[in-house]
């Protein structure tokens, strides 16, 4: 029991960080990468994975022209990390409730940002691995 509670705890807590506060966030459009302003930023990381990057946020402005991004997977969070459920996001971008956006390709290798904008301003951003390495399940 010990054990599984130590793995519980390292999983839940342990390797993740929060992230300070951000005014900003990036979106690729057809012209180029646009720097939006967001209010209410709350995100996680954690230093020993690419995929462990999530963020909830609301966009002041919507981004013009964004680029679409194929094959959206929202993944899991600890459950202290409220903000961001994966469920509710991959319901909304199949049903078409909310619009997956490339952030950045390649903000580590292989690992692109992906965002789920919704209509209203709120966006949900993960790391994804980018299909130039399709073999590679999601196991984080």
């Amino acid at each position: 029991m010990i054990a599984g509670g130590g793995l519980w705890y390292l999983q839940e807590y342990h390797f993740y960080n929060r992230l300070p506060a951000a005014e900003t966030i990036t979106v690729q459009t057809a012209s180029g990468p646009e720097t939006l302003p967001v209010t209410g930023f709350q995100g996680i990381d954690a230093d020993n994975s690419p995929l462990r990057w999530r963020a909830c946020a609301v966009l002041a402005a919507p981004p013009v022209d964004p680029v679409p991004f194929q094959g959206a997977t929202p993944l899991g969070t600890p459950g202290w990390f409220d903000c961001f459920d994966y469920g509710r996001l991959t319901e909304d971008l199949e049903s078409g409730a909310a619009q997956a956006v490339l952030s950045q390709s390649e903000i580590r290798p292989d690992v692109d940002r992906v965002l789920a904008i919704y209509p209203d301003g709120r966006v949900y951003g993960w790391h994804q691995y980018n299909d130039k390495t399709p073999e590679r399940g999601v196991m984080d």
